[in-house]
């Protein structure tokens, strides 16, 4: 498994890299590849989304500063943003992950070993995608699949600003409540060491050797 940090970046670039990436993985061309970024302010609607889930019109939403895009990935709205953790894993999910529940389900497994690293308590909610510690949600996910090859992925909170999930309903879920790795600990969590501890269970969740990379190597 290689691991492409890509620092920060605009969504849409980065959206762009992603398929960039993916084509070469679903040619067989790069091993599977695991991308973490950090983006500028943005709502994303997934493919299940309803306009409801937006509680400000999208012209208010750029009025703020926060960029919005429809994309393909399953799930309703979200929210990225700085302090927010973003993982892309384009992976083939039909070669040892025995299709997509349990490759979700792996991903899950993997924030939840990273959140322990920290000493926070995670679990996934029965029937519901994601990552929850006490009442709240801490990660989101969702995935699209195409050619067996996996795009989109996980937001970790770690020091986001959790005022902008006011903006929307998180993951189309009335009531739920957001929460971050700041919030619960009370202090600032760098967010490169959170990095490490996901390459680190990614590797050991995926039974995968892990390598960094730039993206002068895959591109």
């Amino acid at each position: 498994m290689q691991v492409l940090d890509l620092g920060h970046r605009d969504y849409k670039e980065a959206w762009d890299l992603q398929k960039v990436i993916y084509e070469k993985r679903v040619a067989a061309q790069i091993p599977n590849t695991l991308i973490l970024v950090e983006h500028n302010p943005v709502v994303t609607m997934g493919r299940s989304g309803h306009d409801s889930s937006l509680l400000f019109p999208v012209d208010s939403l750029k009025g703020r500063g926060v960029a919005f895009y429809d994309i393909e990935r399953g799930g309703d709205a979200t929210y990225h943003g700085p302090g927010q953790l973003v993982g892309y894993p384009v992976f083939n999910v039909r070669d040892g992950l025995a299709g997509i529940k349990p490759f979700i389900n792996k991903i899950e497994e993997a924030i939840i070993a990273t959140l322990a690293d920290f000493h926070i308590a995670a679990y996934r909610k029965e029937k519901m995608v994601g990552v929850w510690t006490g009442e709240c949600k801490i990660c989101s996910i969702g995935i699209a699949v195409k050619r067996w090859v996996s795009f989109h992925g996980f937001a970790l909170n770690v020091n986001t600003d959790l005022g902008y999930f006011d903006l929307i309903v998180p993951c189309g879920l009335k009531n739920v409540q957001m929460t971050s790795m700041h919030q619960i600990s009370g202090r600032e969590i760098a967010l490169d060491d959170v990095k490490q501890r996901v390459i680190n269970n990614f590797g050991v969740i995926f039974d995968a050797e892990t390598k960094r990379t730039c993206l002068e190597e895959i591109i």
